[in-house]
C-alpha cells in the first residue's frame, strides 16, 4: 500500500499551519529588522512558501550576505523583547492614507486591489505590516531562523515593473529542526544534479539551443537504462509503443483544447502558408493514431504509450538544469476503455506507477488527488463523472490520498504521485488524469455488443512525467552513487603494471562480451590514482589486475566507496555484477 496520507486534516497537517504562521511572523520580524537597519527601505510582499518565507523589499542599498548577517542579529534582538502581534483594522481609504503617508508605494498598489472596505494590519511596537494573518501571540516565538540567500524579483512577477531584491529564510519550531534542515540544504548542494553533470560528464547545456539538454555518451547511456526499464515494465502490462509526430497543423491543437489554454506555452512556425505547432503534449497524436482504424469493444482497453519529445517555450528566469528545460520526452500513456473497466485500470496503473519508483529506492510516495480549475473546458457532469471514477479507484485500492481543490489538468482531474528522495525532499512525478472530454472533441468511437457506435473513456498516464527531469531527481537522490544496473560505467579494469595489460584485455574484452559497461586503464598511472580517479567518476566497481592476478587469473575487486572485495575469478565476476544488474540492487 502508498505510503498513508489522510483525506481529512491531520495532525501533519495542523502542525503545518502552525508552521506557516511561525514563518510568516519570522518574516515580519525580518522586515521590521530591514527597516530598523535601512530607513527608506520599501516592503512589497512577505509570505510564508515551502520550507521558509521570503519579503520583496525596495532599498536603495544592494544586499550582501555581510548584510544578512547583519539583519539576522538585530532580528534576534526584536526576538528577545517579547513585542505582541497586534492585529488592527482599517477602512481601505483609512490604510490607503496610513501607507501613502509612510511612503510605503507597493502597499498602497495592494489595497488600491483589494475590493472589501476593511484590510487588515498587524503592529508589533512600531513597526507595522498589510497583512491577513494570522501570527503568532509575540516574537518571542520565533525561536530558530536562518536568512538564507538574496535574488532579484520583479514587483508582481512583470518584467516591466521595478526588480525588487528578495531576500529568502527559513524557520523552524526548534534549533535542531533548524540544523536537520540547514545540513539537507549542506547536503542538497553537494548532489546538484548540475554540478554532478558537469564533473560525471552526463549532460551540458549551449547557448546555440537554450534551455534544451545536450546529452553526452554517459549520459546517453543513463537516459536509455531508465527508458530501456520503463519499456520493459510496460511490455509486462500489455502496453504497445506508438510515436507521434512532433509538428502538428494548430487546427489539432484548436479541436483539442490545448489552444485556448496552453498557447502562450507552444512554438509555432508557418508552412506554405500554413501554421503548426511543435507539439507541448503527446496526446491529440495519440488520439489520432486511435482513431485511424475501427475499434470494437472486443479491443477495449488499447494501452498505447509513447516516449514523445515536447516543447514548451519557457522564460529564462525559470529555467533550472534538467529540472526545467524547454524540450523534454514525456512518457506517455494513453488507455483507451469504456466505463466499466475504469477502475480496474487505474488500479493496475497505481500498482505499475509504484513498483517502478520502488527500483529506483522510492518507497515513501504521498498521492495527490487534484480536481476541477477554474480555466476548464467540459460540462459539470462529465467533471462530477471523472472525479468520481478517480476517487473510487482510489478507495478500492485502498490508497489513502489527500485532496487538492483547483489543481486538476483543464480536460479533466488527476491523481499526483510524491516521491521521497534520499535527504527528505519530495517531488511531484507520476500523474493519473481521466479524461471524458478528449474523446469528445475528436469524436472518437468503438462499436459496442449491441452494434452500436459509443464513446471510449480515456485515461492518460504518466510515470516520470519528464524523462529529463526524473534523471535530475535521481542524480541528486544517488549523489551520483547510482545503483550498478544504471551506473554509465559498471567495472574499470586497472593495471598495476604495464606486465599485466594483456590480460587486463581479456578480463576486458570478457566483461564486454558478457554485456557489461566496462573501461579499461593502461595508462602508467599508479594503482592508487587509478582508484582515486574511479571513485571521483562515482564508478561502482574497480578490477584490480596485478602480477598475482595474472598468475591466479582472477581480479582483486574494490567496491565504490574503497570497499575491498578480495579475489574473484572472471566468471565469477561476471556471474555477480549480473545478479546485482537483474535484481536492481540499490547500492549500500
Amino acid at each position: 500500500m502508498v505510503e498513508e496520507t489522510k483525506t481529512q486534516e491531520s495532525g501533519e497537517q495542523f502542525v503545518k499551519s502552525k508552521l506557516d504562521r511561525l514563518r510568516h511572523s519570522t518574516a515580519h520580524v525580518m522586515a521590521q529588522a530591514i527597516q530598523g537597519l535601512y530607513p527608506g527601505a520599501k516592503l512589497a510582499i512577505g509570505p510564508a512558501i515551502k520550507d521558509g518565507f521570503y519579503y520583496d523589499v525596495d532599498a536603495d542599498v544592494q544586499f550582501s550576505e555581510s548584510d544578512l548577517e547583519k539583519i539576522e542579529n538585530r532580528m534576534s534582538e526584536i526576538v528577545k523583547q517579547a513585542q505582541p502581534f497586534e492585529r488592527k483594522e482599517m477602512s481601505r481609504e483609512e490604510a490607503i492614507k496610513f501607507f501613502e503617508k509612510k511612503g510605503e508605494t507597493y502597499k498602497v498598489e495592494i489595497i488600491q486591489g483589494i475590493e472589501a472596505d476593511t484590510v487588515s494590519t498587524y503592529w508589533n511596537n512600531d513597526f507595522v505590516d498589510l497583512c491577513r494573518g494570522p501570527h503568532l501571540e509575540n516574537t518571542s516565538e520565533v525561536r530558530a531562523f536562518k536568512l538564507l540567500s538574496i535574488a532579484g524579483a520583479y514587483w508582481r512577477g512583470d518584467e516591466r515593473n521595478k526588480m525588487l531584491q528578495r531576500i529568502y529564510g527559513t524557520a523552524f519550531a526548534s534549533p535542531k529542526e533548524l540544523k536537520q534542515y540547514l545540513h539537507r540544504l549542506e547536503e542538497a548542494k553537494k548532489r546538484d544534479h548540475r554540478k554532478l553533470g558537469r564533473e560525471l560528464d552526463l549532460f551540458s547545456f549551449h547557448e546555440e539551443s537554450p534551455g534544451i539538454p545536450f546529452f553526452h555518451p554517459r549520459g546517453t547511456v543513463l537516459y536509455d537504462q531508465l527508458t530501456n526499464y520503463w519499456r520493459e515494465e510496460h511490455r509486462k502490462e500489455d502496453y504497445v509503443e506508438c510515436r507521434s509526430p512532433i509538428i502538428l497543423n494548430d487546427e489539432l491543437w484548436k479541436k483539442s483544447g490545448h489552444y485556448d489554454h496552453y498557447k502562450e506555452n507552444m512554438y509555432f512556425s508557418e508552412i506554405e502558408e500554413t501554421t503548426f505547432a511543435i507539439k507541448p503534449m503527446n496526446c491529440p497524436g495519440g488520439v489520432l493514431i486511435f482513431k485511424n482504424t475501427p475499434k470494437s469493444y472486443r479491443d477495449l482497453p488499447i494501452k498505447l504509450a509513447e516516449l514523445g519529445l515536447v516543447h514548451r517555450h519557457e522564460k529564462s528566469g525559470v529555467l533550472h538544469g534538467l529540472f526545467r528545460v524547454k524540450a523534454f520526452t514525456i512518457d506517455d500513456a494513453h488507455i483507451y476503455c469504456v466505463e466499466d473497466q475504469i477502475q480496474e485500470e487505474i488500479g493496475k496503473c497505481l500498482a505499475l506507477i509504484t513498483r517502478i519508483y520502488k527500483a529506483f529506492g522510492f518507497d515513501k510516495i504521498q498521492i495527490e488527488l487534484s480536481t476541477r480549475p477554474e480555466d476548464s473546458m467540459g460540462s459539470d457532469e462529465i467533471w462530477e463523472k471523472a472525479t468520481t471514477g478517480l476517487e473510487n479507484a482510489l478507495k478500492n485500492n485502498d490508497i489513502d490520498y489527500y485532496v487538492s481543490e483547483g489543481s486538476g489538468a483543464f480536460y479533466g482531474p488527476k491523481i499526483d504521485f510524491h516521491i521521497e528522495d534520499s535527504i527528505g525532499r519530495t517531488w511531484q512525478c507520476g500523474t493519473i488524469q481521466l479524461d471524458f472530454s478528449m474523446p469528445e472533441r475528436f469524436d472518437i468511437d468503438y462499436v459496442g455488443k449491441d452494434g452500436k457506435k459509443h464513446r471510449p473513456v480515456m485515461v492518460h498516464r504518466a510515470v516520470f512525467g519528464s524523462v529529463e527531469r526524473f534523471l535530475g531527481i535521481l542524480i541528486e537522490h544517488f549523489g551520483g552513487d547510482f545503483p550498478l544496473w544504471l551506473s554509465p560505467v559498471q567495472v574499470l579494469v586497472a593495471t598495476i603494471s604495464e606486465k599485466q595489460d594483456d590480460y587486463a584485455k581479456e578480463v576486458y574484452a570478457a566483461l564486454k562480451a558478457a554485456g557489461i559497461r566496462a573501461e579499461i586503464d593502461l595508462d602508467p598511472e599508479k594503482i592508487g590514482y587509478k582508484i582515486r580517479k574511479a571513485e571521483t567518476g562515482k564508478t561502482p566497481y574497480v578490477a584490480v589486475v596485478g602480477d598475482k592476478e595474472v598468475e591466479s587469473r582472477h581480479v582483486a575487486l574494490r567496491a565504490r566507496g574503497r570497499k575491498d572485495l578480495g579475489s574473484v575469478s572472471i566468471e565469477g565476476l561476471i556471474t555477480q555484477l549480473k545478479e546485482e544488474i537483474e535484481t536492481k540492487k540499490q547500492p549500500d
